[in-house]
């Protein structure tokens, strides 16, 4: 594939309205995720969800690309077609999650870096070839009083790197995923700093490893407060801190930034977007969302199969309230249904 065809599928997968389902669960998370609502996590109750999900009716409306996990991207539709042939067909971007996971990063302690470097390049062509169009790596970055160390910082920035070159190298368009928590009593201020620090270190190393920005995305957390903050900020504190991050080293060669929900509520995920896009900025501001699309969904599902539309019509309300979120025109009245 050639650079003009990483930069067409780049752009698509930010298109004007429209954001990314992140539905790349591992084994582990997705077992939760369903234990929460007294599902047992099978591989057959693991794609009648997902299926639910990605065959929603009208869905291409609102999404724009869905990370799939390594098992669904194998898996097909009840009546065989492979899901990223499925999304192909109706306008959605099929990608995939290629990192494994997060360890203890060495002489760093409190600090993690993420697993899957060894044999990925082998992976990426194989991915290519099953349909995927993009791939995404989520680096992790803890908050903490003596946490992140530039060290971590660095190590985690330079896996990020090599990455992107990877995919590009393989014709995927890669989602350079720096995840700075919101675990934590940190202030909003604290995880500006944390954030800044950590975009400046991953674009260094994207520039010195040759990463094409123009076909890449961006999906970094919004400046937050910690979680667990004894006074946390308010909705335009975090726009106002979010985009001042992004304007000082988001280059403006990106197509876009696809914000991940990070522990937010699906409310509270929206309502922040939406003030992100009430000003003007270089790139599509945009949302890459799991849990803050897929939490509705999942409790409507709640396993059975009579559910099946009950979770398709919560999904794409969600996807719809999003999406009015990209172009600034949500509002809390939104959320009320008529």
């Amino acid at each position: 594939m050639r650079k003009q065809e990483l930069e067409r599928v780049a752009r698509a997968m930010v298109a004007e309205g429209k954001g990314i389902l992140a539905a790349d669960e591992s084994a582990g998370t997705i077992r939760k995720r369903f234990a929460a609502i007294g599902v047992e996590s099978t591989e057959a109750l693991r794609h009648r969800y997902r299926e639910a999900l990605l065959t929603a009716p009208g869905m291409a409306e609102y999404i724009s690309g869905v990370i799939l996990f390594d098992e669904t991207l194998r898996q097909s539709t009840h009546d065989g077609q492979p899901f990223a042939e499925w999304l192909q067909s109706h306008g959605v971007v099929p990608g995939i999650k290629v990192d494994r996971g997060t360890t203890t990063l060495a002489g760093c302690p409190g600090s993690r870096i993420t697993e899957g470097l060894d044999g990925l390049r082998e992976r990426l062509y194989e991915y290519q070839q099953l349909g995927a169009r993009f791939a995404k790596w989520r680096a992790v970055i803890d908050i903490d009083k003596d946490v992140p160390t530039a060290a971590a910082i660095s190590a985690n920035a330079h896996a990020l790197a090599r990455y992107a070159a990877l995919c590009q190298e393989a014709d995927l368009v890669p989602i350079v995923e720096p995840e700075v928590l919101m675990d934590g009593t940190h202030s909003l201020q604290r995880c500006e700093a944390v954030t800044d620090a950590t975009l400046l270190a991953v674009f260094a190393e994207l520039v010195a490893q040759g990463v094409a920005l123009e076909a890449m995305v961006l999906k970094p957390n919004m400046v937050i407060s910690g979680a667990e903050a004894p006074e946390r900020a308010s909705a335009s504190e975090v726009a106002e801190a979010t985009l001042r991050c992004m304007r000082r080293r988001v280059p403006a060669a990106v197509p876009g930034i696809a914000f991940l929900s990070g522990g937010q509520s699906p409310l509270e995920a929206t309502r922040h977007l939406a003030l992100l896009n009430h000003e003007r900025a270089p790139w599509r501001l945009t949302f890459s969302y799991g849990r803050a699309l897929q939490e509705p969904a999942l409790q409507a599902w709640a396993g059975k199969a009579s559910h099946h539309e009950a979770a398709q019509r919560e999904f794409l309300w969600r996807a719809r309230l999003n999406a009015r979120a990209t172009a600034g025109i949500w509002r809390e009245s939104d959320e009320v249904r008529q």
